[in-house]
């Protein structure tokens, strides 16, 4: 799914979005906000790199950060709850993870992102290992994370068709 088809369907729908993002660091804002018109759709970009700036910006609590580590499906839904809570916005998605080329380990290694979808009823993670190098890791967590919203913002009940 192309930015561009994911504004447009967003649009049709009325769904406006969120993003929360860690270790793709504002691409996917910069994606949908390249695309004209996506100020109809796009509310807010959260880039919390930092374990401070997600429990600053976002809320995610420190305890839960301790116990599972910014890289893990708790956090990853915790920012998207938080980004869609403070913005208001329809959706939500959130990213965390290990791009590399250091920082994985045995069960983290590099290429691990955990993606979390906020909508008005629910909170879903998804996990995924991407191969690669640092800029391909970070493209596909890019590329996911916009086929992830446009199957939400497909299944939303009450949206337009």
């Amino acid at each position: 799914m192309s930015a561009a088809a994911l504004v447009a369907l967003c649009k049709a729908r009325s769904l406006r979005v969120a993003t929360a993002e860690s270790c793709t660091g504002g691409l996917i804002a910069a994606a949908l906000t390249a695309i004209p018109g996506s100020s109809a759709v796009f509310t807010h970009g959260f880039v919390t790199y930092a374990n401070e700036a997600k429990t600053q910006m976002l809320g995610v609590a420190e305890a839960l950060l301790a116990e599972h580590g910014a890289v893990s499906c708790e956090v990853a839904a915790a920012m998207a709850s938080g980004a869609k809570q403070i913005s208001g916005a329809d959706l939500a998605i959130s990213t965390t993870g290990i791009a590399g080329p250091d920082g994985g380990t045995a069960q983290k290694p590099v290429g691990t992102v955990w993606f979390g979808l906020a909508t008005p009823h629910s909170v879903t993670t998804y996990h995924r290992i991407f191969p690669g190098n640092r800029d391909d890791i970070r493209n596909a967590s890019v590329d996911y994370a916009l086929a992830l919203l446009q199957e939400l913002a497909l299944l939303q009940e009450g949206a337009k068709p």
